[in-house]
Order: C-alpha cells, then structure tokens, then sequence
C-alpha cells in the first residue's frame, strides 16, 4: 500500500471513531466539547424553527454523510489516479474504461446541471457518477485495480452494501442503529479489502 493510501485510510478511520463519539453524545445527551463556534451559531439561527426529533435526527445522521462524503470521494480519486497513470489524462474518453452507462449518466447530469444554471459541481465527468458506477469503473479495470484490494467479490459485496445504505443518507432519512452498525462495519470492510 502507498504511504497516500495509508494515510487515507487513517483519515476514514478516524471519521468513523469520530462518528461513534458523535453517536454517544447523542445517545446520552451530553456535550464533549467538540462543536464548532460555526455549529453552535448555526444551532441558534436556524434550527429552533425545527421540531426537536428533527434535530436530534440531523445531528446524528450528519455523522453519517461527513463519512459517506470522505468515502465516495476518496473512492474517486483512487479511481482517477489509478487510471491516469494507466492510459493518462484521456483516460474518461478511452473505450472499454469507463462503462457507457455511467458515461452517458454522468454526461446527462452534468448537462442538467448547467441547464438549471447552477454552479457546476465539476469539471471531472467522474464526479457525476454514482456510487454504484463507481463499483463498476473498478470491475471493469480490475486488472488495474486488483494488485491494491484482496478479493474483487469481496469489494463488490462491500460496494453494494455501501450502495444500498447510501440512500437514506442521500435523502435525507434516518438510518436504524443496525443499518448505522452496518455502515461501519462496511467501511472497515472497505479498509480490510485495501491491500
């Protein structure tokens, strides 16, 4: 493993301790100390106009996306990097690289974007696909990717358990304590994959 991925994987660590530690204030309705001057504003300018459940709910869930967030994008950029030292800086463009369908949806979703006139998210085609058609990227370059996990079902088995909880999380809804222990338990199952 490179010393960059290492220390990725270091930083995914610590997201999800700090998830956990988030969880227990939460749970136990204490305070640790570790809110932001940003946070606290934000507690007083807008969320009293929001019912207490729903707070409560955001707070805990946020820890979930900042994990959700760190993941997904450092998944991209392994993608990225990984093929650009393959085929270079074309390598989006290249047949037999990146699966048409996740081309052809990342292009239709930029092209949503600008039409709504919107600030693009990116100038990367990649971070218009989903999560899933990151999944796919990797299973179609195995070969590329293969010398930096174990097993490649294991990956997909774990990419498709992050896909399915990532939805809830994307919109917007509350994960059950077993679905949140999954989370978890995928991510490290991400790390353990990683060679």
């Amino acid at each position: 493993m490179r010393p960059e991925q290492a220390i990725k994987l270091f930083g995914l660590n610590n997201l999800a301790i700090e998830a956990d530690v988030r969880r227990i204030e939460t749970d136990f309705g204490i305070d640790l100390g570790r809110h932001t001057k940003n946070e606290s504003n934000l507690d007083q300018t807008y969320y009293p106009q929001f019912s207490e459940r729903i707070r409560n709910e955001a707070s805990r869930m946020a820890n979930n996306y900042i994990i959700f967030y760190c993941l997904e994008n450092s998944i991209r950029e392994i993608i990225t990097e990984r093929l650009k030292e393959e085929y270079g800086l074309n390598w989006w463009n290249m047949d037999n690289v990146v699966p048409s369908a996740a081309k052809e949806n990342a292009e239709k979703s930029r092209k949503k974007e600008l039409a709504f006139g919107v600030t693009p998210r990116s100038t990367e085609l990649i971070d218009f696909t989903t999560f899933g058609e990151l999944g796919e990227i990797i299973k179609t370059n195995w070969e590329i990717f293969g010398d930096m996990f174990c097993d490649e079902k294991a990956v997909q088995k774990v990419l498709a358990t992050l896909n399915t909880l990532r939805a809830p999380i994307a919109h917007c809804k509350t994960l059950a304590e077993d679905e949140e222990l999954r989370l978890h338990l995928a991510l490290r199952d991400w790390f353990r994959q990683m060679s």
